[in-house]
């Protein structure tokens, strides 16, 4: 198991005079109107199974969670999210399309 390292790569100082500031990582969430998300199909690395893709949202983690809770919920399937994609498990690109259409973002369908 591997240990995250939360001080950005920095293991060790020989300065004396050295201290860490730690960096706010949380940015701020773009409004619906300006978000251009993609919805891809993927199964790459995933042992053959479906997942719905949606990339490019900009944003801080938790309004990335509140979005992908909400499409869970729309699709009635499990997911994740992380690092701007979220993941969604199955085939539901034109549902997840409509409904993020219909909430004011702007999304298309990406891929294949």
């Amino acid at each position: 198991m591997s240990k995250k390292n939360n001080k950005g790569g920095i293991v060790f100082s020989t300065n004396p005079d050295f201290s860490y500031e730690e960096v706010q990582d949380d940015a701020a969430t773009l409004p619906p109107s300006q978000q251009n998300l993609k919805v891809w199909l993927d199964k790459k690395n995933r042992n053959g199974k479906v997942v719905t893709l949606v990339t490019d949202f900009i944003g801080s983690g938790s309004d990335l969670k509140d979005l992908e809770k909400k499409l869970k919920n729309l699709c009635g399937t499990g997911g994740s999210s992380k690092d701007g994609e979220i993941l969604i498990q199955g085939d539901h690109r034109d549902k997840i399309v409509n409904w993020l259409t219909a909430n004011g973002y702007k999304a298309k369908k990406a891929g294949g």
